[in-house]
């Protein structure tokens, strides 16, 4: 009987390839199963060797290629077999990436399992967009929210954006009429600056922006597809009005 293989939970960071982590790249060049999300872009999938085995779990809104348990099952079926398998996520195991409930599934199983963390998307689309998440004069608190979940309108959102805070929603592009209603309805005034960041970090990466109102019409007028990330703060609005001041002096 074969040995047990090793399952890798690897980040793949928010799409470009220069940005994964040394240990992500070696993993993907070394592995003979690479078992990845929809999000991880082809660019990176190129570093894997010519005879390694790519198996898309890809997860669309509303359509999986295959259920989550399926795919814990898969990992442990071919690390059963012998196979070390690397299970790559866009942006961080971690974070919206199930990666706990993959883990835990190899646990269970006897399956010895590694996680290599990744640049996050929030991380990722922030820095390429270059919104600072925190800004000593703008927020001191970030929250991260899934937009598109079970449940969406009973969840408790009070408190996560506002004054010297920057909520940053997961896959709310669907969802974006809801998210903004639901936060208007907690409070948030209509003209809280916002933005969408589409395809972070990837040459054809577009960032919008509006205000919380908007928001809905934002992402419908500007035919916003995932993957996109939704920001909400004031430290949306900072680039904007620096690079307005910046004219200002020049056209003094």
């Amino acid at each position: 009987m074969s040995e047990t293989g090793k399952v890798h939970l690897v980040g793949a960071g928010p799409g470009d390839p220069d940005l994964l982590t040394l240990r992500a790249a070696r993993l993907i060049a070394e592995a003979r199963i690479i078992v990845h999300d929809g999000l991880v872009d082809p660019a990176i999938l190129a570093l894997a060797r010519p005879d390694a085995r790519l198996v898309s779990v890809a997860k669309r809104r509303a359509h999986h290629t295959l259920p989550q348990e399926d795919i814990c099952a898969l990992l442990v079926q071919e690390a059963r077999r012998g196979h070390d398998v690397v299970r790559l996520k866009g942006g961080d195991p971690l974070v919206f990436g199930r990666g706990g409930e993959e883990a835990e599934a190899c646990h269970a199983a006897g399956v010895p399992v590694e996680i290599v963390p990744g640049i996050s998307a929030a991380n990722g689309a922030a820095a390429a967009a270059q919104i600072a998440l925190t800004h000593r004069d703008a927020a001191s608190i970030v929250s991260f929210v899934a937009g598109q979940c079970k449940g969406l309108s009973e969840q408790d959102w009070a408190g996560l954006a506002g004054k010297g805070r920057t909520l940053v929603i997961y896959m709310g592009v669907k969802t974006a009429p809801q998210i903004a209603e639901k936060l208007m309805a907690d409070g948030l005034a209509p003209q809280t600056p916002v933005a969408v960041i589409e395809n972070a970090a990837r040459p054809e990466m577009r960032v919008l922006r509006g205000m919380l109102a908007g928001l809905p019409d934002l992402v419908e007028r500007e035919l916003v597809v995932s993957p996109a990330l939704i920001v909400i703060g004031e430290v949306t609005a900072r680039e904007n009005a620096a690079v307005a001041a910046l004219a200002s002096e020049v056209a003094a």
